[in-house]
């Protein structure tokens, strides 16, 4: 099959890449001619592992090309997908003038019977806003229908899930376009689920913001259980063997970030809103997480005293592990507090060091874990990367001025910690620091 992909951030690519890969043609749009010219010399423009490989053997394969050009990929192929960023605006609504532009351009160059296929996380509505566009714009009577086909890959898993989703959802109110796209996963050989388009684009948002309510609620149970003397991680364990409740997004810690809850929930907030409804419950999901990282400075300023002359070294500043995006990342929200305060701060992450760079210039940037260590007086765990579960603590130990660890994403045991002579604090946890002599 013939396959167009309108634009190149993590869904897109991702996307065009495994189609590719499942043996499609593929035409890569994106609007950036530099990130067009690094992905058709095999350099993905954006971190994610295993993607490379896939990318330049199908580049080798001649499946995959991409181009600055939508209207002649419009014309040149039967299936085209919408994967265009949805950002939000001042008032937390998606912005949803790429996803306009993109079916303008589709509607001008329909030179025949095209299935359009949103892949951006787009509110309820869109689809029909998109064939209204199209409608508007096509210079021929060209029939076309429009698909609601929701991604539910994680950054840094992208590929794997992708490769492998646990669901795959399409959304269509013509049965002739829902067989197509059916016919496009079939090799995946996974659950499909068709439905209209309103209850497609509504799937997506309702699973996120779900995800995002798990995370916001154990968060409030560990501010309870710091207030009891209770352990958040054994509570969270108790609840997960409830196969009603799951284990999984029962993480205490500093809360959700990256490019798809922050904005999904305002987005699902806003679309409650207009149909009338009370969107509270899902206005105190980001009440939560936004309070997070204060919190977090908070603990270390009550450990510290004033923070002003003090260095605050940072492990991690990628929202999540294996990648390096940085958007709505818990990082920069604590340096922004350290630095008003007065702080130092030294940090060290695998690969989103560049990219806090460009914001944050003023701090020090560090070669591995225990440079950053070095003469501070508190360690912050903030990106629970692999390679920091392993650190040689009594050397991190001997490294800093004073043996503080505060581990915000409860990556480490309190008492191994306090055994190795740290002062230790975890979000929500137990831990009993009443033996603790450290001089400040």
């Amino acid at each position: 099959m013939k396959i167009a992909v309108a634009g190149t951030g993590y869904v897109g690519l991702v996307t065009g890449v495994v189609f590719a890969e499942l043996g499609n043609e593929v035409i890569c749009v994106d609007i950036d001619p530099a990130k067009v010219d690094a992905i058709n010399k095999g350099q993905s423009p954006i971190y994610e592992p295993g993607l490379d490989e896939l990318l330049q053997r199908n580049l080798e394969e001649e499946r995959l090309i991409a181009t600055t050009d939508l209207a002649q990929a419009t014309r040149d192929c039967e299936v085209i997908f919408i994967c265009v960023g949805t950002p939000p605006t001042e008032t937390g609504e998606p912005d949803l003038k790429y996803v306009d532009a993109a079916a303008a351009t589709i509607g001008r160059a329909l030179n025949g019977y095209k299935i359009i296929v949103n892949k951006s996380t787009v509110p309820i509505g869109t689809g029909d806003r998109v064939r209204r566009i199209i409608e508007q714009h096509r210079a021929e009577p060209h029939d076309f229908d429009v698909v609601s086909n929701p991604e539910f890959l994680r950054e840094g898993s992208a590929v794997a899930d992708t490769l492998n989703p646990d669901r795959i959802v399409i959304g269509a109110d013509n049965p002739r376009a829902a067989m197509k796209i059916v016919e496009l996963y079939a090799p995946l050989e996974r659950p499909m689920l068709i439905t209209n388009l309103a209850t497609a684009e509504i799937i997506k948002y309702a699973s996120n913001t779900f995800l995002a309510l798990k995370i916001s609620f154990i968060n409030a149970i560990a501010d309870l259980c710091e207030r009891t003397g209770a352990d958040v991680v054994q509570t969270a364990k108790a609840m997960g063997y409830d196969p009603r409740i799951g284990q999984a997004f029962l993480q205490a810690g500093l809360g959700f970030g990256g490019s798809c809850f922050p904005k999904d929930v305002q987005a699902f907030v806003h679309t409650v809103q207009r149909y009338g409804l009370d969107p509270t419950l899902f206005e105190q999901i980001l009440v939560i997480n936004d309070a997070r990282p204060k919190q977090f400075v908070a603990r270390i300023r009550e450990r510290l005293g004033e923070l002003s002359g003090r260095t605050i070294a940072l492990l991690g500043l990628a929202f999540k592990p294996n990648t390096d995006d940085i958007r709505e990342a818990r990082s920069l929200e604590i340096i922004r507090f350290l630095l008003q305060e007065g702080a130092t701060v030294r940090a060290y992450d695998p690969v989103a060091m560049p990219r806090v760079q460009a914001i944050y210039p003023q701090i020090t940037y560090c070669r591995n874990a225990y440079e950053a260590a070095e003469n501070a007086d508190a360690l912050a765990l903030i990106t629970e990367w692999n390679e920091f579960r392993q650190l040689n603590f009594e050397r991190i130990r001997n490294a800093m001025r004073q043996p503080n660890l505060f581990d915000g994403r409860n990556l480490y045991d309190p008492q191994r910690m306090r055994k190795l002579g740290f002062y230790y604090y975890g979000v929500g946890r137990a831990a009993d620091n009443s033996d603790d002599k450290t001089m400040l």
